[in-house]
């Protein structure tokens, strides 16, 4: 065995990949090699999880920047392919930009296809590609939990090669920060009776980070901080590898109740989220304790887990300010930033501007002035949240003259629909790009509440980092159908256009609209979380799902594809239950007997239908997030608090009375038959029974009974399937068939 660094570095073990315990030794002795021998190292490493069949094709080189921004470059020499760049992560994209545009293959969250042929594609002539953004951002506070909550190191690792190979540089990254905060408090005197109350279950945390609620699902047991310190460590280490820069949290003023006891003369206020939870308690910035934990914090956390310098820090989160005065708005940014730049003298605040868009009531254009000058321009970047659905930078004159980062937010809670804005995010930050009034736009991002869903949308999005030229959809789509399917088929790019001309078209709803089926039970056609107006008439989707069919029938049958099918037609039945809603309301509302039993079993059964559609794919299983939940527990304690989290988030939020509930709901196999069923069938007994007796049903009784049916499901503890179940193919070919016609017939009469 030899191992060979010269030249451009590149590495090589007789043609193979390198071993772990070798692999292990080299990223040892990382910090001591030069920056084109991390890259070398670095880029083979991540080529071999990737491709492992294919890494010995590979070459990785350093490349110098002219630009000072990442760039890569790629060619075909003596059998190889090189791929050469500034960083890990140029790399990475050099090997994707391969990958997509020559060797025709996709790697997402929902569908793969990594179908390389023995002897890859010669590259006609070199290609250089450059960035002109110095930031690509990646994830949302919101993300660590809708998504990420049970994630071990394993899944992770896919995660952070994910971004590297979809050119992204610049992650959140707030794993452990539990552990940060309970070091820190116990150097203070703190107690762990005086912090069992503080830290929420694991479930939580984004929120709890932001300071909106306590406690709410622990209390979060020892060993979970520490298995999540070990994990952070484990994350940052592989980001900075890569060469991506992470954003890691600072103080922002929240602390424990106990404060008040500990120290009866801070300054403290309460504040209330206003969802249905406890205060919690934020320390005045003037008080002078409130720049020495802040310091506190920022030197323990970069004991823990080091420092690119990056700091996230969010004011306010969905919580209003004391007053609207620009004078003390000032004051307390100020007095933030001060506080990073204590511990930091390199530090730069880097803030959500979600509270300028969720409420633009409170923050006109004094206050966020008023917010935002009170720190050097060069001391804190912008992130615009939601910039596909209201660009705040426009009427923040380009945030004051603050780097700022172009964002899609694109999902909340993670709900499962089908849902973008294709055409905005194929042209919204080349728009911005070339408007003269964009100031100091330096980036682009992905800041979604959730992931795994709507992978074309993310695909798209970070085609931007490579090209300032807006996306040309039609060719785009005709490549993304080639990745993802593996070969080239008219009907499913015919299909596309219909998706991008329906689902993904973005207009009139701010996100993906939900199914009826998983709101509580009501006889509206709407509850306050699901929200069931389409941005399109359901009857136009119809011939996608036709031409989806058309291709199972002709044999299409790539990881991809079958995702995509099942998608499809679950979208067409979910939106259809609001039609079979519609008859049993109506027949009840008749005082039909005999017709209301028969489309209430009808919506029913349509639920049953659903479920065994969505057990075909792992995607769509409730069974993983649970027993991945219950993994971490090392006792039934543990592991039951866990479940009770997992359970909890997707379904009530919060308590019995949760106004959020049904906020995080997912339609996945599982979830809708123990769950969603069971209460419209509860739903449907008391309909029956009133339409049996003459009466009028308790709706207010109902919903009392079924808060507590709800939270009573929450705290079992029950084993779903892990593994997928039938063929999505011949599941989806049934059930066309079934509902197909009564669909279009239903559409014409409705």
């Amino acid at each position: 065995m030899k191992i060979i660094l010269k030249g451009h570095q590149t590495l090589l073990w007789k043609n193979r990949i390198l071993p772990c315990f070798l692999l292990s030794f080299l990223f040892s002795i990382l910090p001591n090699l030069s920056h084109s021998q991390t890259i070398s190292i670095t880029g083979k490493a991540l080529i071999g999880r990737v491709i492992p069949s294919h890494a010995s094709h590979f070459e990785v080189e350093e490349l110098t920047s002219k630009s000072g921004k990442d760039e890569f470059e790629i060619e075909s020499k003596n059998n190889k392919i090189i791929l050469r760049g500034t960083s890990g992560v140029a790399v990475g994209s050099a090997l994707y930009h391969y990958l997509t545009e020559y060797a025709h293959c996709q790697i997402t969250w929902n569908g793969t296809n990594l179908n390389l042929p023995e002897k890859l594609p010669v590259l006609p002539s070199k290609i250089r590609k450059a960035t002109v953004y110095n930031y690509r951002y990646y994830l949302n506070y919101c993300t660590f939990n809708y998504s990420m909550s049970w994630w071990d190191w394993e899944r992770w690792q896919k995660e952070i090669d994910w971004m590297a190979l979809h050119g992204i540089n610049m992650p959140l990254a707030i794993t452990g920060e539990e552990y940060t905060w309970l070091e820190v408090y116990k150097e203070m005197g703190f107690t762990p009776n005086d912090l069992k109350d503080f830290f929420s279950g694991p479930a939580y945390f984004g929120w709890f980070w932001m300071g909106n609620l306590d406690g709410w699902g622990g209390p979060l047991p020892q060993k979970w901080m520490e298995s999540h310190k070990t994990l952070q460590q484990q994350i940052v280490k592989r980001e900075r590898e890569l060469g991506m820069k992470t954003v890691l949290p600072a103080f922002t003023g929240h602390v424990p109740a106990a404060f008040k006891k500990k120290f009866p003369k801070a300054v403290l206020k309460s504040t209330n989220w206003t969802n249905g939870f406890g205060d919690t308690y934020i320390l005045d910035s003037q008080d002078p304790l409130f720049a020495e934990i802040g310091k506190k914090f920022l030197a323990k956390q970069t004991a823990l887990y080091g420092t690119d310098h990056l700091y996230s820090a969010d004011t306010f989160n969905e919580n209003e300010p004391p007053t609207d005065n620009p004078e003390y708005l000032s004051k307390l940014s100020e007095r933030i930033y001060d506080g990073m730049r204590q511990a930091d003298p390199e530090a730069v605040w880097v803030m959500q501007g979600w509270l300028f868009y969720s409420d633009r009531k409170f923050w006109k254009a004094p206050q966020i002035e008023a917010l935002l000058k009170a720190v050097p321009d060069d001391k804190m970047i912008l992130l615009d949240l939601a910039a596909e659905i209201e660009p705040v930078w426009k009427r923040t004159d380009g945030f004051y003259g603050k780097p700022w980062i172009w964002n899609m937010l694109n999902n909340f809670g993670g709900n499962v629909n089908l849902f973008g804005r294709m055409e905005g995010v194929a042209n919204g930050p080349s728009a911005a790009w070339k408007d003269p009034n964009k100031k100091r736009l330096e980036g682009i991002g992905l800041t979604m509440e959730a992931i795994e869903q709507n992978p074309v949308i993310y695909e798209l999005m970070m085609e931007h980092t490579w090209q300032t030229e807006p996306i040309q959809l039609d060719n785009w789509l005709k490549k993304y159908t080639r990745n993802r399917y593996g070969k080239e088929d008219s009907d499913l790019v015919n299909a596309w256009q219909i998706l991008r001309q329906t689902v993904y078209n973005g207009k009139e709803i701010r996100d993906g609209a939900e199914s009826i089926i998983t709101g509580r039970p009501t006889l509206d056609s709407t509850t306050v979380w699901t929200r069931t107006k389409l941005n399109y008439a359901p009857h136009d989707l119809l011939p996608a799902w036709d031409l989806f069919i058309h291709a199972a029938k002709k044999g299409q049958d790539s990881d991809g594809f079958r995702y995509d099918l099942t998608d499809v037609s679950r979208q067409v039945l979910a939106n259809y239950a609001l039609v079979i809603q519609k008859k049993w309301v109506t027949a009840f509302k008749a005082k039909d007997k005999k017709a209301f039993q028969k489309h209430s079993k009808e919506f029913v059964d349509l639920i049953t239908d659903m479920d065994v559609l969505l057990a075909t794919r792992k995607d769509f299983l409730l069974g993983p997030w649970i027993a991945d939940a219950r993994k971490w527990g090392s006792n039934d304690q543990e592991k039951a608090l866990y479940e009770q989290n997992a359970r909890d988030l997707i379904t009530l939020w919060g308590d019995a009375d949760s106004p959020l509930h049904e906020y995080s709901n997912r339609q996945w196999s599982g979830l809708l038959n123990d769950f969603y069923k069971v209460r419209w069938q509860k739903f449907f007994t008391i309909l029956d029974s009133s339409l049996t007796n003459g009466s009028v049903p308790d709706f207010k009784l109902f919903e009392k009974n079924i808060s507590k049916w709800e939270w009573d499901w929450v705290n079992q503890q029950k084993d779903f399937s892990i593994t997928e179940s039938g063929n999505s193919l011949k599941t989806a070919v049934k059930l066309h068939s079934k509902y197909r016609e009564q669909i279009q017939n239903d559409y014409k009469i409705n």
